[in-house]
């Protein structure tokens, strides 16, 4: 075979791995991050405390409803 063959076949090899690897990547972080959320109530509240407001549940989960939102919006 030629050598410019070669070199074509390695240059279609990488760009088709750092494709597919990026999207694995991607899938595998989305649900990850999906089956762990980074922030939990406990720590809504912990923050809601630290910036000096007193946390209702009623607010809590306001707010957990509206990060959830927010997040099911950025997957799509």
């Amino acid at each position: 075979m030629a050598t410019w063959i070669w070199i074509l076949l390695i240059i279609l090899a990488a760009v088709a791995g750092a494709a597919l690897g990026f999207y694995l990547a991607r899938k595998y972080m989305m649900d990850y991050l999906k089956k762990n959320p980074p922030i939990n109530e406990d720590m809504l509240r912990m923050m809601m405390m630290q910036m000096g407001q007193k946390p209702s549940q009623k607010k809590i989960n306001q707010m957990m409803a509206m990060m959830n939102k927010n997040m099911n919006q950025n997957v799509k």
